[in-house]
């Protein structure tokens, strides 16, 4: 548990960096329902595989200008070219393969959304409705549950890649299919009731 000087109380992971705090008190465990953007955060979220989560915050508008505002319609359409002008790119992680995944994860949304709606494929295993498990410490959120691992084996069999189940429970979190803000939480209660 972190607080400000204000006496904000906030999940350990929040720090003191202002953007890592603003992230955590606006974004951070809100439901998202828009299909675009949680495919952004999944891919997000496939970026930062072996790195820390505020290293692609600061970095995230670079990503979202490099990848035309992470329109998967758009993205569907790239191929080597834009690979290799992403990878000459300082202000993203330049990783071919998980650039090239975010080139065929739009296909597999492009698939998934023409087909039910990716918002609707995601919100499913939660039944439309975020899970409350009332976290009393950082200690009690797991890296992943048999949920997150069985989206991850559902996400991989619709073609995507970058998507493990430690990933798909990172995108569960940040999109608030679960409430994972601790019980002590400034965020926590609200979103409970959300």
């Amino acid at each position: 548990m972190t607080s400000d000087p204000y006496g904000v109380a906030r999940c350990g992971w929040a720090g003191d960096t202002p953007v890592y705090q603003a992230y955590h008190d606006t974004e951070w465990g809100v439901p998202e329902r828009d299909s675009r953007t949680l495919w952004e955060k999944l891919i997000l979220d496939g970026f930062q595989a072996g790195l820390s989560w505020i290293t692609i915050l600061k970095k995230r508008d670079n990503f979202r200008r490099a990848f035309a505002g992470f329109d998967p319609d758009v993205i569907a359409g790239w191929g080597e070219d834009d690979i290799t002008r992403l990878l000459a790119d300082p202000g993203i992680v330049r990783h071919r393969g998980k650039i090239a995944a975010t080139i065929a994860n739009a296909r597999a949304w492009q698939r998934i959304e023409a087909q039910q709606g990716f918002a609707t494929f995601l919100w499913d295993y939660v039944d439309g409705v975020p899970l409350q498990p009332h976290r009393a410490t950082l200690a009690h959120v797991p890296a992943q549950t048999a949920l997150s691992q069985h989206m991850s084996k559902d996400l991989k069999a619709a073609g995507f890649t970058f998507c493990g189940p430690t990933i798909t429970y990172a995108v569960m979190q940040a999109c608030g299919l679960v409430n994972d803000h601790v019980v002590t939480c400034h965020c926590h209660d609200p979103l409970t009731k959300a």
